[in-house]
């Protein structure tokens, strides 16, 4: 009997450059051996250097790309990027209806270069209506302090103080990331009550861009797959850390290129 593959959806935006969005959730999906879909919800012009414009969709396009995968392929888990605005966020939640499976919400409110991919009042409508749908939420430091309205965390405390806040507003379980912290990258998961600390290394290349994009993508992939939460984002992160340490030999761009999606696979 064959082995059934497990299928994802990525709702996000795209990226024309491959780096981030869903195009880096459909390589990161493969490099899992999973099969991939996409609904769009904006369309950006951006490449290594930066984001030089987001044009967000019509939530009612948004809405129908939804529908139409759900009703005809249903995912074993999805992710969810970026949304832009509130009217597509609610839009979004209205097509995915009251229960998915193994949603992980990876809230993209503003990119390290460029413009911003959110417009005001996004953080309350994640809140609101999309964080409840989450199995997981990822943000990193400076989202967690916008979505909970609490200052920059500084310290591991601070970040699982963010987690727990975050899951009161509705969250199954948060990964709140320190990766922009000094240091080693220390992400924080506070699920059930409990908080577990992930230590990383920290990987010297300038080949950074949509790495938030690929580690959820990568738990979602894991959790499609059966995975427990802890079990998904460890191998998340061991995974992005081999991506990100050969990103230098896919030569792309000249500002802040993206991981080696497929550095396991492309031998």
């Amino acid at each position: 009997m064959a082995t059934k593959i497990p299928k994802l959806l990525s709702i996000a935006g795209s990226d024309p450059a491959g780096g981030a969005g869903a195009q880096a959730d459909l390589k990161t999906f493969s490099a899992f051996g999973c099969y991939g879909m996409a609904a769009l919800t904006a369309l950006t012009a951006q490449n290594t250097r930066g984001v030089a414009a987001a044009y967000p969709l019509a939530p009612d396009i948004v809405a129908a790309q939804i529908a139409a995968v759900v009703s005809d392929i249903p995912p074993d888990a999805i992710k969810i990027g970026m949304v832009a605005t509130p009217e597509i966020a609610a839009a979004v939640a209205g097509a995915l209806g009251a229960a998915p499976r193994n949603v992980v919400l990876d809230p993209v409110l503003v990119p390290t270069q460029g413009v911003s991919l959110a417009s005001a009042g996004l953080e309350r409508a994640l809140i609101a209506t999309l964080l409840p749908l989450a199995r997981l939420v990822t943000p990193n430091v400076f989202e967690a302090a916008a979505l909970t309205e609490t200052p920059q965390a500084r310290r591991i405390e601070e970040m699982a103080a963010q987690g727990r806040l975050l899951i009161e507003a509705g969250a199954k379980a948060a990964l709140v990331k320190g990766g922009d912290l000094s240091g080693d990258p220390i992400d924080m998961l506070v699920a059930d009550g409990e908080t577990r600390l992930f230590h990383g290394r920290r990987i010297a290349t300038r080949h950074t861009h949509g790495t938030g994009c690929a580690l959820s993508s990568a738990i979602a992939a894991g959790l499609a797959k059966g995975e427990s939460l802890i079990d998904a984002v460890a191998a998340a992160k061991a995974w992005l850390e081999g991506a990100l340490e050969a990103a230098e030999a896919l030569d792309v761009g000249d500002g802040r290129g993206p991981p080696h999606h497929f550095y396991a696979l492309w031998r």
